[in-house]
């Protein structure tokens, strides 16, 4: 195998989502299936996979309900996060993969704009976004007056 291209400096950019029918490749980093149910003609060899976090995937209600009205990814997606919204150890489980490694959600669905990686995406995304602008703030040293720090 070649080597493992450089880790990106912004964590934000380390979370990727693949199509797990795609070929794996060096890139992918942590390769993490986050759907329910495994998908067909995918052998485990095949898949490379780091884990399989079926616990953060939609509920099997949520999930038969998008299946059935594709149509309504936004509502799909504000259902899918209040579900992660009471997963919150699993989802920072998740966020914390991507401190020091590319992490690669992988998925089923033939749709590749509108699934549960990609909500999932955006969500570590943010997650990890909130704590990078957090550690930021707190390593910086306050030279001026209280006044200059207000919004």
């Amino acid at each position: 195998m070649p080597p493992r291209p450089p880790v990106p400096d912004d964590p934000v950019a380390r979370i990727r989502i693949k199509r797990i029918y795609r070929a794996a490749r060096v890139s992918d980093g942590k390769r993490i299936l986050v759907d329910r149910l495994w998908p067909r003609g995918v052998s485990k060899d095949r898949a490379r996979l780091e884990a399989w976090a079926r616990d953060v995937a939609p509920s099997d209600e949520l999930r038969h309900w998008f299946h059935d009205n594709p149509d309504r990814f936004d509502e799909f997606r504000e259902r899918y996060v209040r579900e992660l919204a009471t997963k919150g150890d699993l989802v920072d489980e998740l966020a914390a993969s991507a401190q020091d490694a590319v992490v690669t959600l992988l998925y089923a669905s033939k749709d590749e704009e509108k699934n549960n990686a990609a909500v999932l995406q955006e969500c570590l995304r943010h997650r990890l976004a909130q704590r990078v602008n957090t550690s930021v703030i707190r390593s910086i040293q306050r030279p001026f007056s209280s006044r200059c720090w207000r919004a």
